[in-house]
Order: C-alpha cells, then sequence, then structure tokens
C-alpha cells in the first residue's frame, strides 16, 4: 500500500511510541531500521513485523502498542529486571509459557511501576522469558492478592 510517509518516518513513529510507552530510548533496540509494516486501509500503522515476524501491533483505540512474543524478547534484551517484567513460579512457568493466563497467587515478584493495562513480560526464575501480556493489576495488587488473574496473556514462547 502506498502512503503519503516515507519508511523511515514510519520507523520513527513506531519508536518514540515504544519511548513513551516504556521509557527510556528503548525504541531504536525494539524497532530497527528495516522493519516492514502493515497498514490500514485509512493509512494508519497496524503491525510492525521484522525479518517477517510480529513485533507489535498498534492499538486503534490508543495508539499504544502491544507486543508480540519476538517483541517482547526484544524488549526484555533490552530493559534490566525489573522494569515491566512479573516473575512467576517456576512450577507454573511452563502452563504460562503454553499461552494460558497468570494469576496472583502464582507472581513472586514484580516491578512495582506496573499499572493495570500496561503491557508487562512474565518471567520465571533466572529471568528467563515465559510470555508477554497486559496486566489485569497494578504490581502492588499482584503481590497482595491470592486469588484471581494478575495478567492476561497475549503469547507464550513454547
Amino acid at each position: 500500500m502506498s502512503t503519503k510517509y516515507s519508511e523511515n518516518s514510519l520507523v520513527r513513529r513506531v519508536q518514540t511510541i515504544a519511548d513513551y510507552q516504556f521509557g527510556g530510548l528503548v525504541g531504536t533496540g525494539l524497532f530497527p531500521d528495516g522493519c516492514e509494516f502493515i497498514l490500514s486501509t485509512t493509512g494508519r500503522i497496524r503491525q510492525i513485523l521484522f525479518e517477517g515476524r510480529r513485533l507489535a501491533t498498534v492499538r486503534a483505540q490508543d495508539g499504544r502498542l502491544t507486543l508480540g512474543i519476538e517483541g517482547a524478547r526484544r524488549l526484555h534484551a533490552i530493559l534490566t529486571a525489573p522494569h515491566y517484567r512479573v516473575v512467576i513460579r517456576d512450577d507454573v512457568a511452563e502452563f504460562v509459557s503454553g499461552g494460558k493466563n497468570t494469576f496472583a497467587k502464582h507472581v513472586i515478584a514484580v516491578d512495582p511501576a506496573i499499572r493495570a493495562g500496561d503491557e508487562v513480560l512474565v518471567v520465571a526464575g533466572g529471568d528467563q522469558l515465559v510470555a508477554c501480556g497486559v496486566a489485569i493489576l497494578s504490581g502492588d495488587e499482584m503481590l497482595a492478592f491470592n486469588y484471581g488473574g494478575a495478567v492476561k496473556v497475549r503469547q507464550g514462547s513454547a
């Protein structure tokens, strides 16, 4: 699809969104030059791909990014622990890596800055990436509650 924007402009745009959403200067690491874009019929960015794999999708409602597992892997490599991480018990890591949701009773540590609605990385012991998804609770609530969902997993690493 032809747009009035250059490829370079599209990359800079999603890098700026990532910098805003995840803090710091993560945009260039998350979205390197050479990314491909799937655009909506109106010319807006919908999905960002790199080497044929989906890194992220831009939500139409608010313009924020939702990560695919490949994007989560890149973000995991860029951000130091505990940023945007929800640490779960090792005995449920295989279950969650299959795409199942994370429950509050399985959370053992969390970035206290996480708010409900944030995109998060679900990790197990040794900071091993298990899944990515959206936080249902804030970081403090995940540790305080012994029941209910903590992270709605969008994609597991399995």
